[in-house]
C-alpha cells in the first residue's frame, strides 16, 4: 500500500488537476467528462464553503487515538466524490494526513476494492502507521446507498433524475456529516 500512497496527491493537487482537465482537455475523456468536471469543482467549492466539522466527531477520533492515514481512491468528475472527499479532507486536517490515488491513473489499487463488481469511487482505506489497510468505505454513505437501491427496485416509478436529484439534495444538505460518522465508527 505504501506504493500507491506515494503516488496519491494532496487535496490541493486534486483541484489543480480538476480544473486543468475542465480547462484544457488533453485527452477525449477529459472532453467527455467536461460537463463533470465542471460540476463536481463547483460541488467541492460548495462543500468546502459550508463544511464545519461536528464537536461530537472530533472527540469521537480524538478518543480513539488513530495514528493512521487516510487513503482517498477518488477523480474529480465523479458526484459521490465531489460531496465526500472536501470534507472528508477538511475533518482530518490537523488530525491524520489524508492523500488521494486518482483511479484512472492505474485500476490496480481500485480493483482490490470494488463494489459489486465495479470500480465504484471514492474509496476511502484507512491505513495504519506500516501502511496496511485496516477498513474501507465507499463510494457513499448508508442514506445514498439507500437511495440508489430505491432506484434499482423500481427504476420506473423512482426514475434516475429523481435518484440522482435526490442524492445531490441530500449531499448539500448533510455537508458531509454521514460519511464522517461512518468512516470514524470504522476507525
Amino acid at each position: 500500500m505504501k506504493k500507491y500512497w506515494d503516488h496519491a496527491i494532496d487535496f490541493d493537487d486534486y483541484l489543480q488537476i480538476a480544473h486543468q482537465r475542465l480547462n484544457n482537455p488533453q485527452t477525449e475523456k477529459d472532453v467527455e467528462f467536461k460537463p463533470y468536471y465542471e460540476l463536481g469543482i463547483h460541488r467541492m467549492d460548495r462543500t468546502l464553503k459550508k463544511f464545519e466539522a461536528d464537536e461530537e466527531q472530533i472527540k469521537n477520533l480524538v478518543s480513539k487515538n488513530f495514528k493512521g492515514k487516510i487513503l482517498i481512491i477518488s477523480e474529480a468528475w465523479c458526484g459521490d466524490a465531489s460531496a465526500s472527499v472536501p470534507a472528508i479532507v477538511e475533518f482530518f486536517k490537523g488530525q491524520n494526513e489524508v492523500k488521494i490515488f486518482l483511479r484512472d491513473s492505474d485500476s490496480s489499487l481500485i480493483d482490490q476494492y470494488l463494489t459489486n463488481g465495479t470500480q465504484s469511487i471514492p474509496k476511502v482505506l484507512i491505513l495504519n502507521e506500516n501502511f496496511e489497510v485496516i477498513n474501507a468505505w465507499g463510494p457513499r454513505p448508508k442514506h445514498g446507498h439507500e437511495l440508489l437501491l430505491k432506484y434499482k427496485a423500481d427504476p420506473e416509478h423512482y426514475t434516475k433524475d429523481q435518484f440522482y436529484n435526490d442524492l445531490q439534495v441530500y449531499y448539500s444538505r448533510n455537508r458531509g456529516k454521514d460519511t464522517i460518522q461512518e468512516i470514524v465508527e470504522l476507525l
